[in-house]
């Protein structure tokens, strides 16, 4: 806890000020962030962080392993869905960035098992079986993990498009969806691409994707 509030006496000294009218703005007209980000709970990956985002402009979710799960409104908590109802249907979001990363722990204990006993991790990651049965064509561990990491991304796209009023919203033109992948080594983030690839987002704005691999 000491590492908090000494992170929040910092916000107060430095950030606040400089933030104080945004802040404000915010608090009078309320949020209006054009973009909704679905991502991982990992500490390591903060999805403000990565895109360099001020308060206000993106509205994120954060759960295991970045997944939506299917459609559905039978009894439980939906907290994701509640989360994507908000975002698309009150706040009408134009973009929605499913961002998945490297080293997922999520995805480890989709392939492996959890490493510990488990009351939800297993059920709530078993929504990304059809991954999993996908990545195991892979027989190197390393590119198993990567596959399913990235095959996790592309199944929750597709289990966006079950929710009616994201697919309605999608086919009319006012939302857009995105998939991309952040690799913590490197600091590279990889965008899916609409052929179903993911590739390097290009560091500079003006550079080629085949320059970023460089």
């Amino acid at each position: 806890m000491d590492l908090l509030l000494e992170g929040y006496r910092r916000f107060r000294a430095d950030t606040w000020p400089q933030q104080r009218r945004r802040y404000q703005e915010l608090a009078t007209r309320g949020q209006r962030p054009p973009v909704m980000v679905i991502a991982c709970a990992d500490s390591r990956v903060d999805p403000a962080t990565i895109f360099s985002t001020a308060p206000g402009e993106i509205f994120t979710v954060r759960n295991v392993a970045n997944l939506v799960p299917p459609h559905e409104t039978g009894a439980g908590y939906h907290g994701t869905s509640a989360a994507l109802e908000f975002g698309v249907r009150a706040l009408q979001v134009e973009h929605l960035l499913v961002l998945g990363h490297g080293l997922c722990g999520g995805v480890r204990a989709l392939l492996e098992g959890p490493p510990m006993e488990s009351d939800f991790v297993g059920a709530w990651m078993s929504i990304a079986e059809p991954a999993r049965r996908h990545a195991l064509a892979h027989h190197d561990a390393e590119a198993r993990q990567r596959a399913c990491e990235h095959e996790t991304i592309r199944l929750s796209l597709r289990n966006l498009m079950t929710f009616p009023w994201i697919r309605l919203a999608a086919e009319a033109g006012r939302l857009t969806l995105h998939g991309g992948w952040f690799d913590i080594h490197t600091g590279t983030l990889l965008r899916l691409d609409a052929d179903g690839e993911f590739r390097p987002v290009p560091v500079e704005a003006s550079e080629s994707p085949d320059e970023s691999r460089r």
